[in-house]
């Protein structure tokens, strides 16, 4: 029986830049960065406060994991900001936007009341949208 999620798969465009977003950007800690057979770059990162749980800055080139055509679209996709990769908790989002707008991140918008707490959306530096929400108390 599946107990839970350790890993999460994020599509990046470069993934010096994508590292450099989420750890110096986000602060998130480097987990694993190693190069594997045939020259596959397995790149993790993950919060801080959150040591079993990592995400995969992963490029989508022709190698192991992706052919010519499928890389070629998974690519597209990525440059047209599609993908959204999930929801980032913090205490206090307000002070969280502006401390990510003063590192120089993208919002879509800025922190709004909803129904679940206060929520901003961000962009990655591929253009993945993410959420960042504090939890209504």
């Amino acid at each position: 029986m599946i107990q839970r999620q350790s890993h999460a798969s994020v599509f990046v465009l470069d993934q010096d830049r994508a590292l450099a977003f989420y750890r110096d950007k986000l602060g998130f800690e480097v987990r694993t960065d190693m190069t594997m057979d045939g020259g596959f770059r397995w790149l993790t990162v993950g919060p801080r406060g959150q040591p079993d749980f990592q995400l995969i800055l992963i490029s989508p080139s022709p190698g192991p994991m992706f052919d010519e055509d499928a890389a070629t679209q998974l690519r597209a996709l990525v440059e047209k900001g599609v993908f959204g990769i999930g929801v980032f908790e913090t205490a206090d989002c307000q002070a969280t936007f502006e401390a990510l707008q003063a590192e120089g991140v993208s919002f879509l918008a800025p922190p709004t009341e909803r129904f679940y707490g206060i929520e901003a959306m961000a962009r990655d530096d591929s253009g993945n949208w993410f959420s960042i929400t504090q939890r209504r108390s």
